[in-house]
């Protein structure tokens, strides 16, 4: 069966996965977390992206990118093919070591970019690496609280204000919030979360909430649920969402 094609996003920012194959570990000393750092440091002057959120778990790696001048594939196939190639050599071995492609989402909206980036700073501790997620070395979280490193911190901090001192703070309050959300990792394979599948409906539709669709005429509902069949949601899922009747959803 051919891959489907990747969702594209407004904004241009993604989370992305990239996940050693066979969940085979990919960062095994610090060695390898600050080689992999200086990769992503190197490719994004090449490839012109934002480095908004990082995290390096072992054997999977959790970022938060935004597309510039090249895009998702691109980047990655730099990324990809540079780590490799260092990693086989120090361990002397062959083949790939990332699972398939990587896996991505569009983060669109700026309540889920910070739902985002908050799940991918607080993967260490729900990992058990640690207790508190200023103590993890290999993420994006102390990057903005000492305005420095790999990070592109200057979005993420606008978010909370444009007062850099009291953003700082915000950021550090929201962050350590708990958080039960399941983002990108978490997804079974081939199914799209209700929290995606707003995000689809919203951004496909122009609405604020799913139940918008119900106030439609029928013409510019018939066309919102083709679209939002073609990006993927089920018939369920979208009269689960909106309100709308299974039967009309499945007619439409």
């Amino acid at each position: 069966m051919p891959r489907g094609a990747r969702r594209k996003g407004e904004s241009g920012i993604y989370h992305v996965m990239l996940r050693g194959i066979n969940k085979q570990i990919i960062l095994e000393d610090d060695e390898d977390h600050e080689k992999f750092k200086q990769v992503l440091k190197d490719c994004k002057v090449i490839s012109g992206y934002k480095m908004l959120a990082y995290c390096l778990m072992g054997n999977h790696v959790h970022l938060l990118v935004k597309e510039e001048k090249e895009g998702l594939e691109q980047i990655f196939k730099r990324i990809g093919s540079r780590y490799v190639y260092w990693y086989n050599n120090k361990y002397q071995r062959t083949g790939h070591l990332f699972q398939d492609r990587f896996k991505s989402e569009p983060v669109d909206g700026d309540a889920y970019f910070l739902t985002v980036l908050r799940y991918i700073h607080q993967n260490p501790v729900k990992a058990g690496f640690c207790r508190d997620i200023s103590e993890y070395s290999w993420s994006s979280y102390n990057d903005y609280l000492r305005n420095s490193g790999l990070t592109d911190i200057e979005f993420g901090l606008s978010l909370f204000g444009e007062n850099k001192k009291e953003a700082v703070k915000l950021f550090e309050t929201y962050m350590k919030k708990d958080d039960n959300i399941d983002c990108l990792d978490m997804q079974k394979s081939g199914r799209i979360t209700d929290r995606e599948a707003l995000v689809i409906i919203n951004n496909q539709c122009g609405t604020e909430n799913a139940a918008d669709l119900q106030k439609m005429n029928q013409e510019k509902r018939h066309a919102c649920l083709t679209l939002l069949k073609e990006n993927g949601l089920s018939i369920r899922q979208i009269a689960r969402l909106t309100g709308i009747s299974f039967g009309i959803v499945r007619r439409e």
